[in-house]
């Protein structure tokens, strides 16, 4: 049996800089993750690696970003992000019931953990592609939403995974947590299986990072509702609840929206279960378009606020409709704009020169109704208003049972695009209660000696909605805080 001071079990952002920051403390670690080397990463991997933080201007965007031209900084309008915005944003799209603790250490300690891990090899660099328009010759950031990782969520964890090997952190792969055994005070053990083999490792301190349990089909259908069996697995197929069950198990309180997720609009033909060979499934640019249903009729307000505060309930909204499948539809104004996502080989796409041609190709939907929808869409818009894709422009709609708020255009320049979507979950908001020093609480509200806990199974920070990138920022912040704790306590 192999002993730790601390032993990390998972494998994505947050186990990661769980590790490293436990690592730097001077305390042996070991990560055990479940995924395989070439399949490493958990739901992180599948990420576009999108990361929001406080920023009070391009000074503190250079921190990040070093390598920022002068030409780049003329060419562009970053704006702040203020940490009073960042809050206000998790407050508001929770409905006011996210753990204030957790969320104002989340805010307050981004922009120094983002540094941080840019300082062990993490390189950032502004989302032109995914989060910026271009308006008269200069590029506008929009939704609070400014960095990335360059390579996206595989290339966050080529980076995290090359600085842990490179301080000694030893990393299993191709093996599951299955159970934990407290010890006292020689601290935990952890049981392990991988293949036909049991395995047990000791650490004087273990953090919890397996994601929450969106891959757990059961669960789902049992905590979520109706029909979210049905829902097609965005990320990891490994995250199934493990890390919950076994510090529940410990006496570990739930916390949190176990009833949420975070759903995205996903490729009707896309894969059961996350492909990192096939990324770029989900379809998150509908505010440029409409969404119709299988009866032809429009079912949200696409307009609502910017797509990165309102996507991550998309799933559930269409997941109730007929059949669990919708369209997105743009005309020729728009579809230029559209991103990477929409432009990949695999993408259910349709095209035409009318729209009743485009309707023939959309399989089961009621052909007349649609196109009175699109007509009544095209009449209702107030084209007297400009249209701008990097502010809430006003340019609605008026009469409508689903009005669209910001950025309506009639669809009348042909062709005509549409993609098929479904539901793709990306992951699940309930989980475990931490304190702010990562600890796992217990039922008396008191922490578990020597458990913690990172990730997207912790509970309390999401409800109702989902501030885009604000999940691998939480991760990052909570496991560094976590991977610090659980080294201090070694030596204890």
């Amino acid at each position: 049996m192999d002993n730790y001071d601390v032993i990390v079990i998972g494998g994505g952002n947050a186990a990661l800089c769980a590790a490293i920051a436990a690592r730097e403390r001077g305390a042996t670690v070991l990560v055990i993750e479940r995924g395989t080397r070439e399949r490493r990463g958990g739901s992180s991997a599948f990420t576009g690696g999108a990361f929001r933080v406080a920023y009070e201007g391009v000074a503190d965007l250079r921190r990040l970003i070093p390598d920022l031209s002068p030409a780049e900084i003329a060419a562009s309008d970053f704006g702040s992000y203020t940490r009073g915005k960042f809050l206000d944003d998790v407050m508001e799209l929770s409905q006011y019931r996210s753990d204030p603790d957790l969320s104002e250490l989340v805010v307050g300690e981004s922009l120094a953990t983002l540094s941080w891990m840019r300082g062990h090899g993490v390189r950032f660099v502004p989302i032109y592609g995914r989060q910026a328009f271009k308006v008269e010759g200069k590029f506008k950031f929009w939704g609070g939403l400014t960095v990335e990782v360059s390579g996206g969520g595989l290339g966050l964890m080529e980076a995290l995974y090359g600085k842990a090997e490179a301080l000694g952190v030893e990393i299993f792969y191709g093996m599951r947590a299955i159970g934990l055994l407290h010890e006292g005070e020689a601290g935990w053990l952890v049981k392990c299986v991988k293949g036909a083999e049991t395995k047990r490792h000791r650490g004087r301190s273990v953090v919890l990072a397996t994601g929450g349990f969106h891959a757990n089909l059961e669960w789902r259908a049992k905590y979520l509702g109706p029909n979210w069996d049905l829902a097609k697995v965005r990320g990891s197929r490994f995250n199934t609840g493990d890390g919950i069950r076994m510090a529940m198990d410990h006496g570990a309180t739930a916390h949190g929206n176990w009833t949420g997720c975070h759903s995205v609009f996903y490729d009707l033909n896309a894969p059961q279960f996350g492909d990192i060979d096939l990324l770029n499934q989900q379809k998150n640019y509908f505010t440029l378009g409409i969404v119709v249903n299988a009866n032809g009729e429009r079912f949200i307000d696409e307009g609502e606020d910017f797509r990165n505060y309102t996507y991550s309930a998309m799933g559930a909204k269409v997941l109730q409709q007929p059949g669990a499948v919708a369209w997105q539809v743009f005309d020729q104004r728009t579809v230029d704009l559209l991103p990477e996502e929409y432009r990949v080989r695999h993408a259910t796409r349709l095209s035409a020169d009318t729209l009743e041609e485009l309707a023939d190709k959309m399989e089961g939907i009621r052909k007349e109704r649609f196109l009175d929808t699109v007509k009544q869409f095209n009449g209702a818009v107030r084209t007297e208003v400009a249209f701008n894709p990097a502010v809430k422009d006003g340019r609605s709609t008026v009469g409508l049972p689903f009005p669209k708020s910001n950025w309506a255009n009639p669809l009348d320049r042909p062709p005509f695009v549409a993609y098929a979507v479904t539901c793709g979950i990306t992951c699940t908001y309930g989980g475990l209660k931490v304190n702010t020093s990562g600890q796992v609480m217990n039922e008396d509200d008191r922490p578990i000696t020597g458990l913690y806990a990172a990730g997207e199974l912790v509970g309390g920070l999401y409800y109702v909605k989902y501030a885009g990138g604000a999940g691998l920022t939480s991760g990052a912040v909570i496991g560094k805080i976590a991977g610090n704790h659980a080294a201090a306590s070694r030596a204890a």
